[in-house]
């Protein structure tokens, strides 16, 4: 089973890039920890950007069964469409991941926000 941690780190300046980090375990056994810059998004969506950009990573990774480890209860709503934004930009992107997220079925989105125990260990994990 593979499991991978994802953080999208923004700069409120406009024209600064985004970090996109993410590390990805077999089992417990570190795969992949990455730390990618792509252009600027406006903060709303950069997890959503970010999420983007490692499933591009995980197609290597083909029929293993995938679980992926966020920290933003937003994007997870949007993903499971129970959200209640009214950003068209965000809609508009949250569209986009859920249509991606329809190629890749054996990918599971978490959200580890609501676990204290599951958010200290995201947060460790994806420290630089």
């Amino acid at each position: 089973m593979i499991t991978a941690y994802l953080v999208g780190i923004s700069t409120y300046q406009e024209n600064e890039d985004i970090e996109v980090r993410y590390c990805i375990y077999d089992n417990d056994e570190l795969v992949c920890k990455e730390s990618v810059w792509r252009e600027y998004k406006k903060p709303l969506i950069v997890t959503h950007w970010a999420l983007l950009t490692l499933l591009k990573k995980l197609k290597e990774f083909g029929d293993k069964e995938i679980t992926v480890k966020i920290n933003d209860g937003a994007l997870y709503e949007q993903i499971k469409g129970t959200s209640i934004s009214k950003n068209k930009e965000v809609m508009m992107t949250a569209k986009k991941v859920r249509e991606r997220l329809k190629q890749y079925p054996n990918v599971t989105v978490t959200n580890v926000g609501t676990d204290n125990d599951e958010l200290k260990k995201w947060n460790k994990i994806l420290e630089s």
